[in-house]
């Protein structure tokens, strides 16, 4: 790994505005932006660590017309609102006292206490601003280039800090790793899984969500099994099923999407999948997404009709999860139903529930013949009306 950073994003107008701001040898990036620039991938937030205390940074970024919010201002967090998306500049900090869920943190003044108190040794990589050199006190460049995931200091120590930590280390696995797994860490989580139960469920849903959204999160879901880390977060849950999900998506080229993983591993019991999405605090939208999906018996059927009855995502959500092919949905658009109320009403039926069962009859005619247009809806309508005489 190289020792210095170098992207096209460290040359951003507005970003060097903000470090001008901050003034010389102040502020330094951290964390993912740097992680992810070594490992060449896409760099979605940008975040700072300085020795300025939060009332400094705000003074400074005032005097330099930088608009900024103190959205962590009591953790040391002024987030500065830049043309091209917010940065967050935080102080450095050391933990006064911790009890698994919160943090009691004081401001320091050493770059490498505020680096000791972070997870992961590729977490806590930190990079000048000027002239790109990083700043690593814990091998992380090395771990980065062994793409080896692993605590800061003692793994438990560290899971005893914040619980969360656990499901934070397999979501890094996932998405970082590789094999085999550092042993510290896993004894560590496997030892100390029950902690979970301690922590709020919408973070613990949150984090299980971001895990199961990753490329391929089923190897370390069932890892997490093996430890008995999911039976504490999610008993329900079949990682084998998952898998068969994943690897449907890669086949078909479909981008994967959580709450589907979410519903691959459950049974298919709409109340099951009920429970899950409140103990995770899902939205009222993947609640229902997640029961529909539960509501699965045998096969999924014809897959255009199954994603005009429930929309495309809920039908590819059947589909995919029970193996089926989807190639029949690219490209197509969902039709509308060409036949309205009114024209049955034309033909002498009178308004109220006849209208909407003979309704139903032709829809269920007209998607079961491939959704034909134009004269031949007339005649499925002529059809179920033949079998109906009017009164």
């Amino acid at each position: 790994m190289p020792e210095t950073l170098n992207a096209p994003w460290m040359h951003r107008e507005d970003l060097l505005g903000l470090v001008a701001a901050l003034g010389e040898g102040n502020a330094r990036y951290v964390g993912g932006a740097v992680r992810d620039t070594l490992l060449d991938l896409p760099v979605k937030d940008i975040d700072m660590a300085t020795v300025l205390l939060p009332e400094a940074v705000i003074e400074r970024l005032d005097a330099a017309g930088i608009r900024n919010v103190p959205t962590g201002i009591e953790h040391g967090t002024v987030t500065a609102v830049l043309p091209h998306g917010p940065v967050e500049i935080t102080t450095l900090r050391h933990d006064v006292s911790t009890d698994g869920r919160r943090a009691t943190v004081a401001f320091a003044e050493d770059w490498r206490e505020d680096a000791a108190r972070r997870d992961f040794t590729i977490n806590a990589l930190y990079a000048d601003p000027q002239g790109g050199e990083i700043h690593d006190w814990f091998d992380g460049l090395a771990d980065l280039s062994a793409r080896h995931v692993r605590f800061i200091g003692d793994a438990r120590q560290r899971i005893r800090e914040d619980h969360l930590r656990i499901l934070r280390y397999f979501r890094f696995q996932a998405r970082f790793g590789s094999s085999p797994a550092d042993t510290e860490a896993e004894a560590a989580c496997s030892e100390l899984a029950a902690t979970l139960k301690g922590l709020s469920r919408e973070r613990v849903g949150m984090e299980t969500m971001n895990l199961l959204g990753l490329p391929d999160p089923a190897p370390t879901v069932q890892r997490m099994r093996e430890l008995g880390v999911l039976e504490v977060i999610l008993p329900e849950a079949d990682p084998d099923a998952l898998a068969v999900l994943v690897a449907a998506e890669r086949m078909q080229g479909i981008a994967p999407e959580a709450i589907r993983r979410l519903a691959a591993l459950l049974p298919p019991q709409p109340t099951l999948a009920e429970q899950v999405a409140a103990r995770f605090r899902l939205s009222a939208a993947q609640k229902k997404r997640l029961a529909l999906a539960a509501a699965r018996e045998g096969s999924p059927g014809e897959p255009r009709a199954l994603a005009y009855r429930l929309g495309r995502d809920r039908a590819l959500d059947r589909l995919l999860i029970a193996g089926a092919d989807v190639s029949t949905l690219a490209g197509w658009e969902i039709p509308t139903m060409p036949l309205k109320g009114g024209q049955i009403v034309a033909r002498g039926v009178g308004a109220g529930p006849d209208v909407a069962r003979i309704l139903r009859r032709v829809e269920d005619r007209w998607i079961a013949e491939g959704f034909p247009q134009g004269e031949r809806v007339d005649v499925l309508l002529d059809e179920v009306l033949a079998e109906e005489p009017l009164a």
